[in-house]
């Protein structure tokens, strides 16, 4: 113990401690840092000791001053370790934050429809927003390069609109690496996909929207940045290049479906004058996309009600009857629903529906 002592007295030898400065004292200077120096040092070499935390007095000597100093610096040591394990948990993570929506842009290559926020279905998602005071899974944005504060959508607009009519914070995931306009693009089509979120007329503007602004060149070059097929990418911008007067035809745009287009742009290719002849006719009548197409075709039988039996182990049990406008009337045979099961007779109708939905 002895010979310890005599070497940090020898390694403190001439280190000065400055005495605990009087309450009275003027307070300019009392805060300052007081430069201590090493024997031997240069005159211009300062060492500064902040004062030690271990206890409620702080040591008079030399070798007792640098003995808190050292258990003061492990304390920070060991507090560094744990926060740097901490974030070591979220490497790789995209940090999420609760953004005003006014302060979120669309982005120019956005893909919505403005039917898209008059929908029953986003009627529905907002009021699923409303209930949680919130949405649960974020969006993800950019910042705007010289705008602090303000972010650009990559993906989640229907989210975002959201939460902007109600008034509430977006939930957010911030990209902070760089990513530049193919890169957003790609992601906002990947995350739409993923979740078949976008009708073929909305997929269709988007993809043609950035081969006429040469975001990508090519179809070629569209379809390999996405990862899709360039069957994929023909189909979706059949339905986006069909004339606007065809597109006026439906009670909106996001009707149309991949075989809509396929058989209206066979026909268009055939007698393009005919097709947008009965379009002036059939455009306001506000029908079914079926019928839509068949007046579209000239095959006005096809147009007529459709009648579907409700079946249930090959007994009818009703009717399903779909009118021209799209309008459906069910008809239930009060004999053979009297004996049925409730859950039997709910699963007969939905067969109807699906039925009546798949060849709409």
């Amino acid at each position: 113990m002895a010979s310890t002592r005599k070497r940090l007295e020898a390694l403190t030898a001439g280190l000065s401690i400055p005495e605990p400065a009087p309450a009275a004292a003027p307070a300019s200077n009392s805060t300052a840092p007081v430069p201590t120096t090493l024997p031997g040092a240069a005159a211009a070499v300062e060492t500064r000791f902040p004062p030690a935390q271990t206890s409620q007095f702080a040591p008079r000597t030399g070798p007792g001053q640098m003995l808190a100093f050292r258990g003061q610096m492990q304390a920070v040591e060991g507090e560094l370790t744990a926060l740097r394990e901490r974030l070591h948990q979220h490497d790789g993570s995209t940090p999420t934050r609760k953004l005003d929506p006014a302060t979120i842009r669309a982005s120019r290559w956005a893909n919505r429809h403005p039917a898209s926020f008059e929908n029953a279905e986003f009627a529905g998602l907002k009021a699923d927003v409303e209930q949680a005071g919130g949405n649960v899974q974020p969006i993800l944005v950019r910042p705007v390069a010289d705008e602090p504060g303000q972010y650009e959508l990559v993906f989640g607009h229907r989210r975002h609109r959201a939460c902007l009519e109600l008034g509430i914070p977006v939930l957010a995931a911030i990209w902070l690496d760089e990513l530049g306009d193919a890169e957003l693009f790609a992601a906002m089509d990947r995350e739409n996909r993923e979740r078949a979120d976008l009708s073929p007329y909305e997929q269709g503007v988007m993809y043609q929207r950035a081969l006429e602004e040469q975001l990508f060149p090519t179809q070629r070059q569209l379809a390999e940045k996405l990862g899709v097929s360039h069957t994929w990418i023909r189909k979706a911008l059949m339905v986006a290049q069909l004339p606007s007067a065809v597109l006026e035809c439906f009670r909106s745009p996001l009707e149309v479906q991949h075989r809509h287009a396929e058989q209206l742009n066979a026909a268009l290719d055939k007698d393009r004058r005919s097709v947008l002849k009965r379009a002036e006719k059939v455009r306001g009548q506000k029908l079914a996309p079926a019928a839509v197409v068949a007046r579209l075709l000239g095959l006005e039988a096809a147009a007529k009600p459709e009648k579907l039996a409700l079946l249930n182990e090959g007994k009818t049990v009703g009717s399903c009857l779909r009118a021209p406008d799209g309008a459906v009337t069910l008809t239930l045979l009060p004999g053979p629903v009297s004996d049925l099961p409730t859950d039997v007779l709910l699963k007969c109708v939905a067969e109807a529906l699906q039925k009546v939905k798949l060849l709409g």
